[in-house]
């Protein structure tokens, strides 16, 4: 980046959104990163604050970072428009987008086009464990950690409640268990492979492999399939850099990222993560995480990333967005 915009990057160090609480709007629901208020007209508002999550828990807030995300799942969701339609309505606010509400699917749905992952779910952890057979696929043997995979593929999981594990499935699974209809779950797959093909080669004209990434579909009050939330953000999928991937493939080191693994890695060397208390994380490793945040955005879309101005507080300029949401 250069040096000017380093110098408004640091002015606007202090800018961090931590919440979004309005007691004004109904229907308050707070996700680990996003505040969302359900309204009685049909509409979502969702606030993407600058909460970094991982390990099931809210690890710390990192400037930028929701203004990072917002934008480039608005940029994604133009570029994939003629593909699927998505709920949005609105983008009152750098951090806000207003959005139809859907009838959410049940059913996670990822698209991976390379070994790789790190949860218990991931195709590289099974296959480290000795499995060919997964979600309905069979992979074959010699395959090293971060190789492409011949074709893409789906590796649908169920949602979890109340603190349960995410669990694999298979298609005929879907079906077998009524989660989605035969139809409904093929046009899923058919918009899901598309969609990832656009995010594949649009991150090539950006010097980037798009490795995997999640899907949120919903269906609206007609009966239509919808994208939700984000689509290709950092959060959401996995971004390596394509001029490193060959030699650091062939080194057998893991590719050059763009996520939130740099606080992940440092907080799993330290503790364990899913039960003890996280330590302080060190500010300027939080600054680093914003500025490959904002690395992200730009490379992502081409576009030059705006911070937001020193003043008024973040915080201040969100909640004005919502009462004038909350005035119509």
């Amino acid at each position: 980046m250069s040096t000017i915009d380093q110098t408004r990057l640091e002015a606007s160090r202090h800018q961090v959104l931590r919440e979004a609480i309005d007691p004004g709007l109904p229907g308050l629901y707070r996700g680990k990163v996003r505040d969302n208020y359900d309204l009685p007209d049909g509409r979502r508002i969702l606030i993407t604050s600058d909460r970094l999550s991982a390990f099931d828990r809210v690890l710390c807030c990192v400037p930028f970072k929701g203004q990072v995300l917002n934008g480039i799942a608005r940029w994604a969701f133009e570029h994939t428009a003629d593909i699927c339609p998505n709920h949005v309505l609105a983008y009152p606010d750098p951090n806000i987008v207003v959005g139809r509400r859907l009838d959410i699917l049940p059913v996670e749905v990822v698209v991976r086009g390379y070994l790789a992952g790190t949860t218990s779910t991931s195709i590289l952890t099974m296959y480290r464990a000795g499995r060919r057979q997964m979600y309905g696929q069979v992979l074959p043997d010699g395959l090293v950690d971060n190789q492409k995979l011949a074709t893409p593929i789906i590796t649908p999981t169920s949602k979890a409640t109340d603190g349960a594990h995410d669990e694999p499935l298979t298609a005929s699974e879907i079906v077998e268990r009524r989660l989605l209809s035969p139809a409904l779950w093929q046009q899923v797959s058919e918009t899901a492979l598309a969609l990832f093909a656009r995010g594949q080669a649009l991150a090539a004209e950006r010097g980037l492999i798009l490795a995997d990434t999640k899907y949120e579909l919903g269906l609206d009050a007609e009966g239509n399939l919808r994208l939700a939330d984000e689509i290709h953000t950092p959060d959401s999928s996995r971004y390596w850099r394509a001029d490193t991937y060959p030699e650091r493939l062939a080194a057998g080191k893991r590719p050059d990222s763009f996520d939130k693994d740099v606080v992940r890695e440092w907080v799993a060397a330290r503790c364990d993560p899913y039960g003890a208390e996280v330590p302080e994380i060190p500010p300027e490793l939080i600054w680093k995480t914003a500025l490959t945040y904002v690395d992200a955005y730009e490379r992502i879309t081409g576009q030059s990333f705006e911070p937001p101005a020193p003043t008024p507080p973040v915080q201040e300029r969100v909640l004005s967005a919502l009462r004038m949401l909350h005035a119509g």
